[in-house]
């Protein structure tokens, strides 16, 4: 079960790739061979689903999202659209999927550890949700990719690296997924097939072809899951690994249709398309007689999409600096995005934000190669300052960064933030200077927008704004002066 041939004829369509470039370059026998453990049940489903998506003319709008599991290569087959999944998160990325293109058909394919684990909230609220997308579920009872321990549908007295006894009253019974799903609103078709003889292959091919009839169709959730062979870590032969499934695993899961309804066909709702102005008005709306007017892109520091970082420990400020920068790239008429990231080193370590600024749209928020950086502490800098795009600016704090890495072909640019905010009399406003210090080194946007945005975010607070002000002002003045030791003057 664990090779798929790539090469299609007209009599056998499939929507695999002609050759798996995933070893030897898709030469010879490896290039017609998947990476699966002989007598693996995933080789057929991926035959099933590739014939499937052929057959009903939907390769070209297909999108498979690829879990993290024993799959989690399905993307060097599959000649479709892919996407790949965060642990659990599967049915969430397609989700996203169908929601941005409707007209998509968008497959979630998991293993039990995925979808029966970590990602029992998602499969459960987007089952819920109801809306069309198709999902296969790959049920072998144990945790086969990470070394065999137990999953939620390991059977009782079944042993496994973490069960080495047996699965005993203690660990609970194994969860049946196929009638949790059942159980819910939202899905129109569940069953719960096999593969352990060709009765139980073709009606598995059958009920994966019609989940996939039914999202083409719009009539909306379908789930699929699909009992399956792991002799490597059952420890028996492709035929006995059969044999054990049939034995053991349909009494505890019973094969069949758990529900069918016919429904008529749903509308999703099309992507939104925001004008960046009435973008900003959902934000929070803009003072009367202060709306904004288009401005140039900052082409000098990306033709189209400029990315930002901002770290530093907790308590500097840095997501605070990096929201109000996205927010008044809007105000400027751009589109913008703010990924705040608070990990476990928040306090004293680095934690960041991402934000992109795009002439038109943001096609990805995350910033793994700013053009800028803006870093509060050592850490950020050790981090984050070598992975800043050639031709990029850094700007740090130099009041408490005194090492600083080798950062080639790009403008490290020393500001003394904390000094600076010391000198005002309140250390919190640093990321006030640290803005200041931004707009002047990238002329990123406007000082009028940044000064506007400022006073509308401390206006519940307006005894603050002019300090946070002068904060901005010397952290330009520190840029511009090449102030690298501040001394408040009268």
């Amino acid at each position: 079960m664990s090779t798929a041939t790539g090469n299609a004829t007209p009599s056998h369509p499939t929507a695999f790739f002609p050759h798996f470039d995933r070893h030897a370059h898709g030469k010879g026998l490896k290039g017609a061979s998947t990476h699966y453990c002989p007598g693996c049940g995933h080789g057929l489903l991926h035959k099933y689903l590739a014939e499937s998506i052929a057959e009903l003319g939907l390769q070209d709008r297909t999108v498979a999202i690829s879990p993290v599991g024993c799959a989690v290569f399905l993307y060097y087959y599959f000649d479709v659209g892919n996407s790949q999944a965060a642990h659990g998160r599967a049915p969430a990325v397609a989700l996203g999927h169908k929601m941005a293109n409707p007209e998509a058909i968008v497959v979630s394919y998991q293993g039990d550890g995925d979808l029966a684990s970590i990602g029992l909230a998602e499969i459960l609220h987007a089952a819920q949700l109801g809306a069309p997308i198709s999902v296969v579920f790959v049920n072998n009872a144990i945790y086969g990719m990470t070394g065999g321990q137990m999953a939620p549908t390991t059977l009782p007295g079944q042993t496994s690296t973490t069960t080495p006894t047996g699965r005993g009253p203690f660990h609970g019974a194994p969860l049946r997924v196929a009638e949790m799903i059942a159980g819910l609103d939202g899905p129109v078709y569940v069953e719960r097939t096999a593969l352990f003889d060709q009765k139980s292959r073709v009606r598995t091919k059958k009920a994966i072809k019609k989940i996939l009839q039914l999202q083409a169709e719009g009539r909306g959730f379908g789930f699929v899951e699909v009992l399956s062979e792991c002799p490597t870590h059952l420890k028996l032969t492709p035929v006995e690994a059969e044999h054990w499934v049939r034995e053991h695993m349909v009494p505890a899961f019973p094969l069949g249709v758990l529900k069918d309804e016919t429904r008529d066909a749903m509308t999703l709702p099309g992507p939104a398309r925001f004008d960046a102005h009435e973008l900003t008005s959902l934000i929070d709306a803009a003072p009367a007689g202060k709306e904004s007017a288009p401005r140039a892109f900052p082409e000098h520091l990306h033709p189209t999409d400029v990315a930002l970082k901002f770290a530093g420990a907790g308590g500097d400020g840095a997501q605070t600096a990096a929201l109000l920068v996205a927010k008044t790239a809007i105000d400027e008429g751009y589109d913008a995005t703010h990924i705040p990231s608070y990990g476990p080193e928040s306090r004293g370590g680095t934690s960041y934000a991402d934000v992109h600024v795009a002439k038109e749209e943001v096609l990805s928020p995350a910033s793994p190669r700013p053009h800028v950086l803006v870093a509060f502490n050592a850490p950020s800098l050790a981090k984050f300052g070598p992975r800043v795009a050639p031709g990029g600016i850094v700007l740090y704090d130099m009041s408490v960064i005194r090492d600083v890495p080798e950062l080639p072909d790009v403008r490290a640019i020393p500001v003394p933030m904390t000094d600076i905010a010391l000198s005002l009399g309140r250390m919190l406003v640093k990321n006030m200077v640290a803005v200041g210090a931004l707009r002047e080194a990238t002329n990123l946007v406007s000082d009028e927008a940044l000064v506007a945005r400022i006073e509308r975010a401390l206006a519940d607070k307006c005894a603050m704004i002019p300090m946070n002000l002068e904060a901005y002002r010397w952290g330009a003045k520190a840029v511009r002066e090449e102030i690298t030791a501040f001394e408040q003057t009268a």
